[in-house]
């Protein structure tokens, strides 16, 4: 098979742009070389990664390894005392480096157990170490504060309110995009992941649930109980969940013997049991596309809330109860869109939140086929009606892989990036196609990747050179012919 690589030279401005951001963002993560002679001058680690979306959005200087998080849940929209501690390892040598943290009420820093001066500047927390911190050397960062558990800010798109959402007797967690760092002080980028220890004190008869395994569940004195949660692979801070409430455990097995452990809140357990068992189901057809489910374990965290936002937490995804009440072709499309994240978004990390037209779409892409293979509506004719609308939703919130930041989680991030996967199967038809989506997971399971990855992945796969037939789908103003379907018509953006 004939290896197509694509040279910067060679791209579209657009893709040569998001290359060059996507360099951008690898530099600070691998250490720097070494070289002969004195030692680097340490200077501040870059406030963040120049996301194109949120440049302050992650930090420069170090890389985080593991995130231990201590909480000590008192009842809704009390604040409590918390602390987060930070292993991590500095890729140059910092005088001083940056967390993201937003609000709640900061007590004390300390690196490696010597009190560390402390400034907050917005949404950063910037922190100088009484002594520089040698490039390649680990150390640990420990914050406490106290948290607000009544901290959500809004977006008017698909996300609506995040941060911590109150549910009757406790929280659930909607971090995504950048709402981690309302939670917890973390380099708060979805290319940024570490492994999570959740440590949760509540009170008696209350549940902490979080992503992964469940460690330990200990009394402690005064009738609480303090549960721990090891996330066992890395997690983006926006793939964090933590929730809080009268939660009934439901444990089930997968494919291959997967441990499925949904967390259910009491009264929903009877009312959502039918649905709930069809995960098994969905993992089987999933795998059967996709390959191996990537992760140790799963499991739906069905959340007692008005907000209608489903959410793919790592290894738990948070389901609304009215997605869980209504007819099973919309149940099935939620809870199948939710865990194919679980390879698109959450095992394969966004290199930069311009490639969330990758997660979102390829989401939506396997959510369609389901439904319209169990029943639901017919895919072809979604698509055909996406493609009516796509100069306008071109107009309106960017092309797929070029949003803006108000426009991120638009209609165009959904079946707008949906339609481009459709026209590359259309283009290199459905036998390449599987190929192509099984050498992505294959290839960048556990790691970060973006657009130009993709392009040049499925060119590879293909034969061929997809750059000049994906570009103009991916960056251009206008939505390009569909191929195999000359009698489809974009409706005309109106002028003036």
């Amino acid at each position: 098979m004939t290896t197509f690589t694509l040279s910067r030279r060679g791209l579209r401005p657009a893709l040569a742009a998001a290359v060059a951001v996507t360099a951008a963002l690898i530099a600070p993560l691998a250490p720097a070389a070494s070289a002969a002679g004195p030692a680097t001058r340490p200077s501040p680690g870059a406030p963040g990664l120049g996301d194109p979306m949120f440049p302050l959005d992650g930090n420069g200087g170090y890389q985080v390894r593991h995130y231990a998080l201590d909480f000590d849940w008192q009842a809704p929209g009390t604040p409590f005392e918390a602390k987060t501690t930070i292993k991590a390892t500095a890729t140059q040598a910092l005088s001083r480096f940056d967390l993201d943290f937003a609000g709640n009420t900061l007590h004390t820093v300390t690196v490696d157990g010597a009190g560390a001066a402390a400034v907050r500047d917005g949404d950063e927390l910037v922190i100088t170490p009484k002594s520089p911190i040698r490039d390649g050397r680990s150390f640990t960062v420990t914050v406490t504060y106290t948290a607000d558990p009544t901290q959500t800010r809004h977006r008017d798109d698909a996300i609506e309110d995040y941060g911590w959402i109150p549910t009757p007797d406790g929280t659930v967690l909607y971090p995504q995009p950048n709402g981690a760092k309302m939670i917890f002080p973390s380099d708060d980028h979805p290319s940024r992941r570490a492994p999570i220890t959740f440590r949760i004190t509540v009170p008696g008869g209350l549940t902490a649930v979080a992503n992964g395994r469940l460690v330990s569940r200990q009394d402690r004195p005064g009738g609480r109980v303090r549960w721990t949660y090891d996330s066992e692979q890395p997690v983006a801070p926006q793939l964090a969940q933590l929730a809080i409430g009268r939660f009934t455990a439901v444990d089930s097995t997968g494919p291959h013997g997967l441990p499925i452990r949904d967390h259910v809140p009491d009264a929903l357990v009877d009312a959502t049991d039918a649905y709930r068992k069809l995960t098994p189901g969905h993992l089987t057809w999933l795998e059967q596309r996709l390959g191996a489910y990537p992760f140790h374990r799963y499991g739906l965290l069905v959340g007692d809330t008005d907000l209608a936002v489903a959410l793919e937490t790592q290894t738990l995804s948070l389901l609304p109860k009215a997605d869980l009440l209504g007819t099973r072709v919309d149940a099935e499309r939620t809870m199948v869109h939710e865990l194919t994240h679980q390879w698109f978004g959450d095992s394969i990390a966004l290199r930069t939140w311009s490639d969330l037209w990758l997660s979102e779409g390829h989401a939506r892409f396997y959510e369609r086929l389901y439904s319209e293979e169990h029943g639901g509506d017919s895919f072809e004719a979604a698509m055909r009606t996406a493609y009516q609308n796509h100069d306008q939703w071109r107009h309106d919130y960017g092309a797929p892989a070029e949003p803006t930041e108000p426009n991120l989680f638009k209609r165009m991030r959904y079946d707008g990036s949906t339609l481009v996967l459709y026209a590359l199967r259309e283009e290199v038809g459905d036998a390449a196609f599987r190929r192509i989506e099984r050498a992505w997971i294959r290839t960048y399971t556990g790691r970060a990747a973006g657009t130009g990855d993709f392009v040049a992945l499925a060119s590879k796969v293909a034969g061929r050179d997809l750059e000049p037939f994906l570009t103009p789908w991916l960056y251009g103003p206008a939505t390009p012919p569909m191929p195999g379907h000359p009698d489809w018509v974009v409706t005309p953006v109106p002028r003036g």
